[in-house]
């Protein structure tokens, strides 16, 4: 079986390696020469890690930058509301835990470590599907004119897919957007108090801060969707937020602001395909749906679409020549086997980002929170915990026939 992937991000490069490892013709194409981007997203929840373990790309290299998260905190009003430690299923556990998502895609992708059923095809962008006279994708057509003839194209080319537009399938989106500024501070930035993901909450919105996995600091700051990108300068973004963290992150700010970048606006639209195949074609990860950035969902499920995917599509090697509908059979069990999964963390994603902006746009609870902290944030530490369990963990098997 020939296969052709588009789009060289986690899911596409993880399904390229488990199959070609395996036997499996694979073709390789990304758009870009390299794997940076502004963000990405670089937290692997244990659900991730499940997948990665599954596709046998676990452990992640030591030569990768990688950390474990502290911990999760919640801060209302410059008041800490709760503190939850990772693991949050206790010792022993695996914790979230941030890698550098370009330097693992160039690892596992590096030519002494490539497969050699396994062609990368670099800075070449697909075009278009190409179709055999039934109308069933078989393969498709690069920028510079070339050919890929395939069994199977799997599109993994993100939230704005080509392959998805070009075969017609229709993308159902969440009623709104989510609007985010990220900003970088310099590298010269002193370290964070801490090695927690900060989530300060309070009259000037919704913001959070961390520590990426190579050691810089990032913030994230929700802004209403359409609205104007706010014109400010460092000093005026970091006074602002110092109005609503808690006093020691208020001192790290008020010593670093000047460390802080120009902001970067991205509208991030979630959805769900109507269909993830057509015959001859596979739709996964951000191709087939768009996750929020609550809980760094995005990454973790678009790995384990790629270990369902490669489970199903190694099975059918195993058993020989494949006919069409063999195949087009595999595709809807992959469907149908990730389809609810991600529908549901989808939905848990809402609920969480709907919780924080009640409480972003109810003053009178902020303050209620934010003067009682001592006496229910445990409470509501525990009920925060119980909630993100199937964020963690995922609710299916990645065994395509369960």
């Amino acid at each position: 079986m020939r296969v052709v992937i588009t789009g060289a991000g986690p899911c596409g490069a993880a399904l390229a390696v488990a199959l070609s490892r395996n036997g499996t013709a694979v073709a390789l194409v990304e758009a870009a020469q390299d794997f940076a981007r502004n963000f990405r997203g670089e937290a692997l929840m244990p659900s991730g890690f499940q997948a990665l373990q599954q596709l046998g790309l676990a452990p992640i290299p030591e030569s990768v930058p990688q950390r474990a998260l502290g911990g999760w905190r919640v801060a209302v009003e410059g008041h800490e509301l709760f503190r939850a430690a990772e693991p949050l299923e206790g010792p022993g556990n695996l914790p979230c835990t941030l890698v550098s998502q370009t330097a693992w895609l160039e690892s596992l992708l590096a030519e002494r470590n490539r497969p050699a059923s396994l062609t990368l095809h670099r800075g070449r962008p697909v075009a278009d599907l190409q179709r055999d006279a039934r109308g069933r994708v078989c393969g498709v057509v690069l920028t510079d004119g070339e050919h890929l003839a395939a069994d199977l194209v799997v599109g993994c080319d993100g939230r704005s897919s080509l392959l998805r537009r070009k075969a017609g399938i229709a993308l159902g989106a969440a009623e709104r957007p989510i609007d985010v500024l990220w900003f970088r501070f310099a590298a010269a930035a002193e370290p964070l108090p801490d090695q927690d993901f900060t989530t300060l909450v309070g009259p000037e919105g919704l913001a959070s801060l961390f520590t990426s996995a190579e050691g810089l600091v990032q913030l994230g700051w929700a802004i209403s969707p359409g609205s104007p990108t706010p014109r400010h300068t460092a000093t005026e973004w970091i006074a602002r937020l110092r109005t609503q963290a808690p006093q020691v992150l208020a001192s790290w700010l008020q010593r670093n602001g000047h460390h802080l970048g120009e902001p970067v606006r991205f509208s991030v639209q979630v959805g769900l395909a109507e269909r993830w195949w057509q015959p001859g074609l596979l739709l996964l990860g951000d191709a087939a749906h768009p996750m929020s950035p609550v809980r760094a969902q995005g990454i973790n499920m678009a790995l384990r679409d790629a270990a369902v995917a490669a489970q199903a599509l190694l099975e059918l090697a195993s058993a020989g020549p494949n006919s069409k509908e063999a195949i087009d059979q595999a595709l809807a069990r992959i469907e149908a086997a990730r389809r609810p999964e991600v529908a549901l963390l989808q939905a848990l994603q809402a609920e969480e980002l709907e919780r924080a902006e009640r409480l972003e746009r109810t003053p009178f609870l902020r303050r209620l929170l934010a003067g009682f902290a001592p006496l229910v944030g445990h409470a509501a530490g525990q009920v925060w915990r119980l909630q993100q369990k199937r964020l963690r963990h995922g609710i299916s098997t990645l065994n395509p026939r369960q």
